[in-house]
Protein backbone atom coordinates (compact mmCIF):
# COMPACT_ATOMS: atom_id res chain seq x y z
CA UNK A 1 0.00 0.00 0.00
CA UNK A 2 1.45 3.59 -1.17
CA UNK A 3 0.46 7.07 0.94
CA UNK A 4 -1.70 8.01 -2.29
CA UNK A 5 -4.03 4.97 -1.80
CA UNK A 6 -4.73 5.13 1.77
CA UNK A 7 -8.76 6.55 2.44
CA UNK A 8 -9.95 8.62 5.21
CA UNK A 9 -12.49 6.84 7.73
CA UNK A 10 -16.01 6.63 6.01
CA UNK A 11 -18.09 9.64 7.31
CA UNK A 12 -20.64 8.18 9.72
CA UNK A 13 -22.05 11.13 11.44
CA UNK A 14 -25.80 11.24 11.41
CA UNK A 15 -27.51 14.82 10.65
CA UNK A 16 -29.43 16.04 13.68
CA UNK A 17 -33.03 16.37 12.54
CA UNK A 18 -34.91 18.91 14.59
CA UNK A 19 -38.44 19.17 15.34
CA UNK A 20 -38.97 15.32 15.04
CA UNK A 21 -41.10 15.18 18.65
CA UNK A 22 -39.12 15.69 22.37
CA UNK A 23 -38.69 11.70 22.44
CA UNK A 24 -35.72 12.90 19.66
CA UNK A 25 -34.08 15.46 22.05
CA UNK A 26 -34.61 18.01 19.52
CA UNK A 27 -38.05 18.62 19.72
CA UNK A 28 -40.61 21.68 20.99
CA UNK A 29 -38.39 24.57 20.35
CA UNK A 30 -35.82 22.57 18.01
CA UNK A 31 -32.43 24.04 19.50
CA UNK A 32 -34.67 28.08 18.49
CA UNK A 33 -34.81 29.30 22.00
CA UNK A 34 -38.10 31.03 23.01
CA UNK A 35 -40.37 32.85 21.15
CA UNK A 36 -39.45 35.83 18.78
CA UNK A 37 -38.25 36.99 15.79
CA UNK A 38 -35.58 34.23 15.26
CA UNK A 39 -37.53 31.62 16.48
CA UNK A 40 -40.28 31.74 13.54
CA UNK A 41 -39.31 30.97 9.70
CA UNK A 42 -37.81 33.58 7.97
CA UNK A 43 -36.84 35.34 10.63
CA UNK A 44 -33.66 37.32 11.61
CA UNK A 45 -32.18 41.27 11.48
CA UNK A 46 -30.13 41.66 9.13
CA UNK A 47 -26.10 41.97 9.92
CA UNK A 48 -25.38 45.16 11.52
CA UNK A 49 -29.06 45.05 13.68
CA UNK A 50 -28.79 46.35 16.97
CA UNK A 51 -32.04 46.03 18.13
CA UNK A 52 -33.03 49.46 17.26
CA UNK A 53 -30.02 51.13 19.20
CA UNK A 54 -28.24 53.32 17.09
CA UNK A 55 -25.57 50.63 15.34
CA UNK A 56 -22.08 51.62 15.81
CA UNK A 57 -21.62 52.02 11.85
CA UNK A 58 -24.02 54.78 12.04
CA UNK A 59 -22.26 56.67 15.03
CA UNK A 60 -18.80 57.02 13.23
CA UNK A 61 -18.09 60.31 11.93
CA UNK A 62 -17.78 60.84 8.17
CA UNK A 63 -14.85 61.64 6.56
CA UNK A 64 -15.24 65.15 5.59
CA UNK A 65 -13.52 67.63 2.67
CA UNK A 66 -11.22 66.70 -0.31
CA UNK A 67 -7.89 65.26 -1.17
CA UNK A 68 -6.62 66.98 -4.09
CA UNK A 69 -4.58 64.52 -6.54
CA UNK A 70 -3.07 66.84 -7.94
CA UNK A 71 -1.37 68.91 -4.78
CA UNK A 72 2.71 69.84 -5.73
CA UNK A 73 4.19 68.68 -2.64
CA UNK A 74 7.69 70.61 -2.60
CA UNK A 75 10.65 69.39 -0.41
CA UNK A 76 11.27 72.57 1.23
CA UNK A 77 14.97 74.44 1.46
CA UNK A 78 15.53 77.48 3.58
CA UNK A 79 18.08 79.82 2.03
CA UNK A 80 21.08 79.33 5.40
CA UNK A 81 21.22 75.64 4.35
CA UNK A 82 22.94 76.64 0.51
CA UNK A 83 25.73 78.06 2.63
CA UNK A 84 27.49 74.68 3.01
CA UNK A 85 28.07 74.78 -0.93
CA UNK A 86 31.00 76.19 -2.77
CA UNK A 87 31.01 79.90 -4.00
CA UNK A 88 29.92 80.29 -7.82
CA UNK A 89 28.19 76.82 -7.72
CA UNK A 90 25.78 75.34 -10.42
CA UNK A 91 23.01 74.15 -7.70
CA UNK A 92 20.46 71.52 -9.30
CA UNK A 93 18.48 68.56 -7.68
CA UNK A 94 21.56 66.38 -8.34
CA UNK A 95 23.68 68.53 -6.07
CA UNK A 96 21.46 69.25 -3.70
CA UNK A 97 21.06 65.62 -3.25
CA UNK A 98 24.61 64.63 -3.01
CA UNK A 99 25.04 67.33 -0.32
CA UNK A 100 22.23 65.52 1.56
CA UNK A 101 19.96 68.49 1.63
CA UNK A 102 16.86 67.19 -0.28
CA UNK A 103 15.37 63.67 0.22
CA UNK A 104 14.98 62.68 -3.34
CA UNK A 105 15.15 63.76 -6.75
CA UNK A 106 11.77 62.89 -7.91
CA UNK A 107 9.65 65.18 -6.27
CA UNK A 108 9.78 69.21 -6.54
CA UNK A 109 12.16 71.27 -5.02
CA UNK A 110 11.17 74.72 -3.11
CA UNK A 111 13.33 77.55 -1.62
CA UNK A 112 12.45 79.62 0.91
CA UNK A 113 13.79 82.47 2.64
CA UNK A 114 14.75 81.52 6.39
CA UNK A 115 18.34 82.65 7.10
CA UNK A 116 21.31 84.53 5.42
CA UNK A 117 23.10 83.82 1.99
CA UNK A 118 26.73 84.16 1.81
CA UNK A 119 27.65 82.43 -1.44
CA UNK A 120 27.14 83.32 -4.80
CA UNK A 121 25.15 80.55 -6.19
CA UNK A 122 23.30 79.68 -9.22
CA UNK A 123 19.70 77.61 -8.43
CA UNK A 124 17.99 75.46 -11.25
CA UNK A 125 14.75 74.83 -9.28
CA UNK A 126 11.14 74.65 -9.59
CA UNK A 127 10.16 77.38 -7.44
CA UNK A 128 11.76 80.11 -4.77
CA UNK A 129 9.67 82.47 -2.67
CA UNK A 130 9.72 86.17 -3.39
CA UNK A 131 12.33 86.70 -0.03
CA UNK A 132 14.59 84.14 -1.18
CA UNK A 133 14.73 85.44 -4.54
CA UNK A 134 15.95 88.94 -2.95
CA UNK A 135 18.27 87.29 -0.51
CA UNK A 136 19.99 85.17 -3.40
CA UNK A 137 20.39 88.16 -6.14
CA UNK A 138 21.62 90.43 -3.30
CA UNK A 139 24.38 87.95 -2.29
CA UNK A 140 25.17 87.83 -6.62
CA UNK A 141 23.59 84.84 -7.53
CA UNK A 142 20.93 83.62 -10.07
CA UNK A 143 17.70 81.58 -10.27
CA UNK A 144 16.32 79.83 -13.03
CA UNK A 145 12.91 78.76 -12.02
CA UNK A 146 11.93 75.45 -13.75
CA UNK A 147 8.27 76.68 -13.13
CA UNK A 148 5.10 75.05 -11.17
CA UNK A 149 5.32 70.97 -12.05
CA UNK A 150 1.44 71.54 -11.89
CA UNK A 151 1.13 74.21 -14.48
CA UNK A 152 4.47 72.55 -16.54
CA UNK A 153 2.40 69.10 -16.33
CA UNK A 154 -1.19 71.05 -17.94
CA UNK A 155 1.28 72.73 -21.03
CA UNK A 156 2.58 69.73 -21.58
CA UNK A 157 -1.36 68.10 -21.94
CA UNK A 158 -2.61 70.49 -23.77
CA UNK A 159 0.01 71.00 -26.37
CA UNK A 160 -0.42 67.44 -26.73
CA UNK A 161 -4.10 67.72 -27.48
CA UNK A 162 -3.67 70.85 -29.96
CA UNK A 163 -1.62 67.83 -31.78
CA UNK A 164 -3.99 65.76 -31.75
CA UNK A 165 -6.69 67.96 -32.97
CA UNK A 166 -4.08 69.68 -35.70
CA UNK A 167 -3.58 66.20 -36.86
CA UNK A 168 -7.39 65.15 -37.02
CA UNK A 169 -7.94 68.42 -39.48
CA UNK A 170 -4.95 68.09 -41.48
CA UNK A 171 -6.41 64.35 -41.81
CA UNK A 172 -9.79 65.93 -43.08
CA UNK A 173 -8.16 68.39 -44.86
CA UNK A 174 -6.87 65.56 -47.06
CA UNK A 175 -9.54 63.80 -47.84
Amino acid sequence: MRLHQLKGPAKNKVKRRKGRGNGSGRGTFSGRGCKGQKARSGGGVRPGFEGGQTPFMRKMPKLKGFKSPNKVRYQVLNVRQLNILKDGTKVTKAELLKHGLIASADKPVKILSQGELTKKLTLIVENVSAEALKKIKNAGGKVKSLGNPRKTRKKKILKRTAKKKAAKTAKKAKK
